[in-house]
């Protein structure tokens, strides 16, 4: 590579020389700028090291450094990347799978501006004319339900306030603008034919010999010893609704509250996903939602509904499949707002054109999944005035049928040609086809990986020979005999979201592949309608519950037998070995790193100076097993582990892991880190432990390199040759050819979809099908 670059030709090219953040090995090249470049390599090479850990992080951190000198003492430094020189960068956004949030004031209008310009809209069409567009906004309230907000300021320092304007809020009182509103469940709180003095509590936590319950019974305010169906009726209002009272209670005070407040704070105020299973358990019983009764689940009062534009209100519009609303849009015409309606326009044919046209705006954002949330915020930026940026892009072709591919490209391929630079991680060769410029990195994953094998065109990388130059053209041969099922899981009149009435068997005892473009009812029909039991065993993408500390060597119980395995070889305490309990750093907690909460901005975690995000005590770390500390050893590779323990049960759980396709990463990973994918692999690895059946998997090959599709066929094969029925959700054409069944939804998205447009073999689908996936298939395979 030359490196002396002339000053014209370095403001036309990103810089890196010497990266090694994670396993980079000394990396060194340049990006061109204004240019679509694509980074390949299998699932641990490094992609995501070098493109978000160095070169966004990097472009992230002297923004950041910017504010700082703004709030000295307040933002704390972030660390800079492992790299010797980055020259040439612009601002990078990030867009990635993370999921939007789960905010729940958040949709997908309000994502995407799509809300604002409607409320500008109507504030300007809508008959009756309401008010300004905050009275169209579902998170603006009002002083007195559908009233007035008046709004005072002074004219002047010293002088008084006068009433200068008023605005009326959107915001259905009763809801407050959620659309929902919560109710609990008393049934579930409480038997009402015990007495309090009998356990007729039922919450996780309140035992008839607890002090929560002692409170109740020896506050003189309620009996301990009549069932609760028996309390007079001020006896029921105390015991459920008093507000807190002190009392005394053996010399103590104590406070003396109902049960409902007490549980609202006590349980149902935190975090769902941060409390124990069976609290969470009890959270799904006891609280319940339905739509408020006021606004229908609208979220907006009775004014804001009753404007409307041509027959439809705000709340009509938002609850239109986007498809529909582009038509809608499309046949207005009112000159004064031509520049508005345009801009609309574009935004709502994005949504279309990436494959989203089955939402709705009121969709809330954080039920998006991973791909539909990176398709969500790439329309955003679409519609921007930025130029001259980097867009960092994550997968960006997760969840999407091959037709949909297409469109992603396109608008790929917009962003370019506004004179952005556009750096993508993929591993679709669709994809990887419209490439300016390709960077392969590799050859292989983890302490295997972090070299550049390959830079240049995507006809110089066809002809290479590299890992992906030699599988870019693979094509899976569609399966030439069926295996024959053992019987049918049948499926009667399914209405589930989009689903019209469907009836269909699904095969006993072979590889079935249920397809069809993104949003046609595939999950809608498999997930809703297969029953849950003890038989199925169900793998999706969706986040794995567990905190930072959380790692796939704790997700899978591999911790234990190290533990175990340490302590007896040193004749200590296994819990010494718990980055949770006892060997844990004191200054970090054991998280290895201090996290920095920044309130309205990203939080920020710098790694500990005292233990080095090594996590334990530097007493812990002296004790060895064959050689390696604990830290070693859950620094380890999936497959270095695998050798390290070469039998017993942890050698078991990470033959399983290896067998998914997991061998590259790391023990002590976090959770938070890891892919759709990945995830998905890692709850596999798990279940295939289990005695289940019938095996429900979502996507597996999602964040599969090309040459670990095949790999990931072959462990399908094992599962059904053992006896077991596989069922995937599945878009790429690979896993749809090796089937012995495919099942295609469609033939569109949301109300264009949700029927059985065919079932039967792969062979039979391209011969005879005129399905959007026969189509692609048939190119595929030919």
């Amino acid at each position: 590579m030359n490196t002396e670059l002339s000053a014209a030709d370095s403001h036309d090219l990103i810089r890196v020389r010497g990266a090694r953040e994670n396993n980079l090995r000394n990396v060194s090249l340049d990006i061109p700028k204004r240019r679509l470049t694509v980074f390949t390599g299998v699932s641990g090479s490094g992609k995501s090291s070098l493109v978000f850990g160095t070169i966004a992080a990097e472009s992230q951190r002297l923004i950041n450094e910017t504010y700082s000198s703004f709030v000295q003492g307040f933002m704390p430094s972030m660390g800079r990347p492992e790299v010797d020189l980055l020259s040439g960068l612009t601002t990078a956004i990030i867009v990635d799978q993370e999921r939007m949030g789960s905010n729940s004031r958040s949709t997908v209008g309000t994502a995407t501006d799509a809300n604002a310009m409607l409320r500008i809209l109507f504030s300007r069409l809508g008959e009756p004319h309401i008010g300004s567009p905050q009275a169209f906004s579902f998170n603006v309230a009002s002083a007195h339900g559908a009233g007035a907000i008046t709004v005072e300021r002074a004219s002047s320092p010293g002088t008084a306030a006068r009433r200068d304007f008023s605005i009326t809020g959107g915001m259905c009182p009763r809801c407050e603008g959620l659309g929902h509103v919560t109710d609990i469940d008393l049934d579930e709180l409480f038997d009402d034919s015990k007495s309090l003095g009998d356990g007729a509590l039922t919450i996780p936590g309140y035992s008839a010999d607890g002090w929560m319950v002692r409170v109740f019974t020896e506050s003189g305010m309620v009996p301990g010893d009549v069932p609760i169906r028996d309390f007079t009726a001020q006896q029921r209002q105390d015991f459920l609704y008093k507000e807190p009272v002190k009392v005394a209670i053996n010399n103590m005070n104590l406070t003396f509250e109902g049960l409902v407040p007490k549980v609202q704070k006590s349980i149902l105020s935190k975090d769902k996903d941060s409390v124990q299973p069976h609290v969470r358990a009890f959270i799904d019983r006891a609280v319940t939602f339905s739509a408020c009764p006021d606004c229908g689940g609208t979220r907006l009062n009775e004014g804001a509904r009753s404007s409307r534009i041509r027959g439809i209100s705000i709340a009509d519009a938002c609850s239109l499949q986007i498809s529909d609303l582009a038509e809608w849009v499309r046949g207005l015409d009112e000159p004064s707002m031509a520049p508005l309606l345009t801009t609309l326009q574009e935004t709502l044919d994005s949504f279309v054109h990436i494959g989203l046209g089955y939402l709705s705006l009121e969709r809330p954002a954080g039920t998006l999944s991973g791909g539909e949330a990176q398709r969500t915020k790439m329309i955003r930026h679409l519609g921007s005035a930025l130029t001259d940026v980097t867009y960092v892009f994550d997968e960006p072709t997760i969840g999407l049928h091959p037709h949909d591919i297409q469109r992603m490209n396109e608008l790929l391929l917009r962003l370019r040609d506004k004179g952005n630079t556009v750096l993508v991680v993929e591993h679709k060769p669709e994809t990887i086809a419209i490439a300016d410029h390709v960077v392969d990195l590799g050859p292989r994953a983890g302490s295997d990986g972090g070299t550049i094998q390959f830079e240049g065109s995507v006809a110089e990388l066809r002809s290479s020979d590299t890992l992906t130059g030699r599988h870019f053209g693979d094509r899976a041969a569609l399966r030439a005999s069926a295996r024959t099922s053992t019987g049918a899981l049948e499926i009667r009149g399914a209405t589930r979201h989009n689903l019209k009435n469907v009836d269909v068997d699904i095969p006993l005892g072979i590889l079935t592949v249920v397809t069809g473009v993104a949003g046609s009812g595939k999950s809608s029909l498999i997930h809703g309608s297969i029953p849950k039991g003890s038989n199925v065993v169900r793998v999706d993408q969706t986040a794995i519950r567990g905190s930072r500390r959380s790692n796939p060597a704790t997700y899978t119980g591999l911790l234990d037998p190290i533990r175990t395995a340490f302590a007896k070889a040193n004749g200590v305490k296994p819990a010494l070995f718990s980055a949770n309990s006892e060997g844990a750093c004191p200054n970090c907690n054991g998280n290895g790193v201090i996290y920095s909460d920044l309130a309205m901005m990203a939080g920020v975690a710098t790694v500990c100076e005292v233990c080095e995000g090594k996590r334990f005590q530097a007493t812990v770390l002296e004790y060895r097993l064959n050689g390696k500390n604990i830290a070693e050893v859950l620094a380890m590779s999936t497959l270095d582990a695998r050798d390290f323990f070469g039998s017993g049960p942890a050698h078991a759980i990470l033959e399983r892991m290896v067998d998914v396709g997991l061998g590259y990463i790391s023990l002590g990973q976090p959770l938070t880190t890891l892919s759709g994918g990945e995830r998905q692999r890692l709850k596999l690895a798990i279940s295939m432990a289990d005695k289940g059946g019938i095996y429900v998997l979502d996507e597996p090959t999602t964040g599969l390199h090309l040459a670990d599709v095949e790999h990931m066929l072959a462990l399908f094969d094992r599962l059904v040759d053992s006896g077991k029925t596989v069922i995937v959700i599945e878009h790429h054409q690979a896993v749809m050819a090796h089937a012995d069944w495919i099942v295609d939804i469609g033939p569109g998205a949301g109300q264009d979809g949700g029927r059985v447009v065919f079932e039967g073999t792969p062979a039979d689908l391209v011969a005879h099908s005129d399905t959007l996936t026969a189509q692609h298939l048939r190119q595929y395979v030919s």
